[in-house]
């Protein structure tokens, strides 16, 4: 099945067509549906749940660029990060 989700209501905006199983797409109507939702729920719910996503992906990313680090360094590092950052403020 074919989720058309709209976009378009100003310059910031863009369409996507994006393409979900029947189920999902029950499921998410469904769960809109229990909590009284109205036009336009399934781009925000779409849009708020991709932004998670990237943050989280995000996150995981860095943490694995410091797993090989010892704890003590990896402490070290974000007390000066934050003692410069702090400094320049």
């Amino acid at each position: 099945m074919y989720l058309c989700v709209d976009y378009m209501t100003n310059d910031e905006t863009t369409r996507w067509t994006i393409s979900v199983s029947k189920e999902t797409d029950i499921s998410l109507r469904s769960f809109l549906a229990q909590r009284g939702a109205k036009k336009g729920d399934i781009s925000k719910f779409v849009e708020e749940s991709v932004k998670w996503r990237v943050l989280d992906q995000t996150i995981a990313e860095a943490r694995g660029k410091f797993t090989a680090l010892p704890s003590e360094e990896l402490q070290t590092t974000i007390k000066a990060t934050i003692h410069t950052i702090r400094g320049s403020a």
